[in-house]
């Protein structure tokens, strides 16, 4: 009798237990039963992602955007590249952008000063100066003190541009006093003057010499490696797509996206 009894709790219980999991309550959540699904995917990216990026990288970030919108098909990134004063003014100004990627820390600090930037903007490349000069180097051109020469025709970047300010540096340590015929607000114009024959001779990124191919030569100087350029990137505070510049942010910072900057001729830091 009590081995009876013994095999009809156990199937009550039984019966008990197939009853709980095969429950149709619409109010059951895995909450409710303690076996939630703590992991959680990450969110879909859509839409438009609005980059303002330094000038000079503006062959790898078109490269890195196409690489980008291939893996998120509902994504379209716009870029506005400029010189890196210019953008973070056009963003303190609320301008809509949801990643800034400057050429120098100063402009950075001078966005995240007014709040527009509340993460911390993270290093990503690294960049030095170069001679660049026409095809053929007409001029004769040899190295940094030919800058101060007169009769040639000149063209540096403006002093509150990221590569305007490295160029200072570097004369500043070599004892050089300069003798532009022309200051461009970005670095790309700067390059456009020498591919174009305007002047006999620039100061630009190495990346910039790079990019240019045939249309300029390079000249590398021992003082540049006394204004190392550091590029800071950050999500914007009010970046319309926060998502977007979220995984935009990542994607630079993965082995694809310094795959691509370090094929340019960027450095790492």
């Amino acid at each position: 009798m009590t081995r009876s009894l013994c095999v009809v709790a156990v199937m009550a219980a039984a019966a008990l237990a197939l009853a709980g999991c095969g429950s149709s309550d619409p109010g059951a959540s895995t909450e409710d039963t303690g076996s939630a699904d703590t992991t959680s995917a990450a969110p879909e990216i859509t839409g438009d992602v609005t980059v303002f990026a330094a000038a000079s990288l503006t062959e790898s970030f078109t490269r890195i955007g196409k690489d980008f919108e291939a893996e998120h098909s509902g994504v379209k990134v716009t870029f506005n590249f400029a010189g890196s004063s210019a953008l973070a003014t056009q963003i303190n100004q609320g301008a809509p952008a949801d990643v800034f990627a400057s050429a120098a820390p100063k402009n950075m600090t001078d966005v995240t000063a007014t709040g527009a930037i509340t993460d911390k903007p993270v290093t990503f490349v690294t960049n030095t100066l170069e001679i660049a000069v026409p095809a053929g180097n007409p001029a004769k051109i040899t190295g940094l003190s030919d800058f101060a020469k007169q009769d040639l025709k000149i063209a540096l970047c403006a002093e509150q541009v990221p590569c305007g300010a490295a160029a200072k540096k570097v004369f500043d340590t070599a004892g050089i006093t300069a003798a532009p015929d022309t200051l461009e607000q970005d670095v790309k114009a700067v390059l456009t003057k020498v591919s174009l024959g305007e002047v006999d001779a620039a100061l630009v990124y190495k990346t910039d010499v790079q990019a240019a191919g045939d249309k300029v030569e390079g000249i590398e100087f021992p003082e540049s490696d006394k204004a190392v350029n550091e590029y800071p990137m950050a999500a914007c505070a009010k970046a319309p797509n926060p998502d977007g510049a979220k995984a935009f942010v990542d994607y630079v910072l993965s082995d694809k996206g310094i795959a691509v900057l370090t094929k340019a001729g960027f450095n790492t830091p």
